[in-house]
Parts: C-alpha cells; structure tokens; sequence
C-alpha cells in the first residue's frame, strides 16, 4: 500500500497523510486533475465516486458524489483556493445535502502536495479543521480510515 504514515496532530488540528508511489510526479497530477481518474479512488472502494463537476482553477470546484452499496448517494465539493500543477493543490473540502447544497457540516482546508522522492513521487495530503471538534466530529465518522482506503486505491491506476 502506498500510504506510509497519517499522523493526527490535536494540537495544530491537522491530519497529515505521507503516500509513495512508484510513479512520476506528473503521472501522480493527472489522478487529481483527470475527474474520471479522480472518481476511481476518491472515496473509499465501497463508496464509489461520481464527479459531475470539475474546475481545478482558482475559484473553480469540484462536485462529486459517492454511492453506498446500498445505493445511497453522499454529495461532496471542493472550492479550489491555489493550484500549480502538477506539483500542488489546495481546496475547502465540504458536504453537500442531496440537492448539492453545501451542507452545515465542518469543512477542511486541504493542501496536497507532490515531491519527487526516491525515484518516484511522494504525496502529503494534510488536512486543516477549524476547531479540535469538528477534527474530532470527522475522525468519529471515519474520515482517517476513509482516506487511507481512497488513497491506497491509487496504486493500481498508476500501473493501468
């Protein structure tokens, strides 16, 4: 699995997620900035994704959805804040109710960053909360297992 470390930090309220992958930088871009790509591991492998929009631009976002294995569908959006590819991202990270409204539910600032390391890529996707809460209200809900499954689907689309 290419994730090698989450580390919860209480204290700066942030959840750091270290991946290497066998891949250049370039090649690791395109699983974000591709939306067929990024809906193949966004999301954990039950829970499969479903981009319906797709701006990765500053001021531009992303609209998803993930469906249950019972069907039901759970509606996300990114808001893009800073984007120099292939190389880093940042985006707000929120829910959204079934009509793709923003929900009120805690949001994250997310930097995700690409390094070339040990002859492939190195990702850090960390993750900033508001409040010690709402980390709290996040990881109670999975957030931190949920990543580690989505990302570690990103192997198998780097050797396709």
């Amino acid at each position: 699995m290419s994730v090698t470390s989450i580390d919860k930090d209480f204290e700066n309220l942030t959840l750091t997620l270290i991946a290497d992958f066998d891949a250049p930088v370039e090649r690791v871009w395109q699983l974000w900035a591709d939306p067929r790509q990024l809906e193949r591991w966004w999301g954990p492998p039950a829970y499969p994704a479903t981009v319906e929009e797709h701006d990765l631009t500053p001021g531009g976002s992303v609209t998803y959805f993930m469906t249950s294995p019972e069907g039901e569908r759970y509606r996300g959006w990114w808001r893009i804040s800073a984007v120099n590819p292939p190389k880093s991202l940042e985006f707000v990270d929120g829910f959204a109710d079934q009509d793709g409204t923003p929900s009120d539910m805690p949001t994250t600032t997310a930097h995700m960053q690409l390094f070339t390391h040990d002859g492939g890529t190195r990702m850090e996707l960390r993750s900033v909360f508001d409040s010690r809460e709402q980390m709290e209200q996040l990881a109670d809900m999975g957030m931190t297992e949920g990543l580690r499954l989505a990302v570690g689907q990103m192997d198998a689309l780097l050797t396709d």
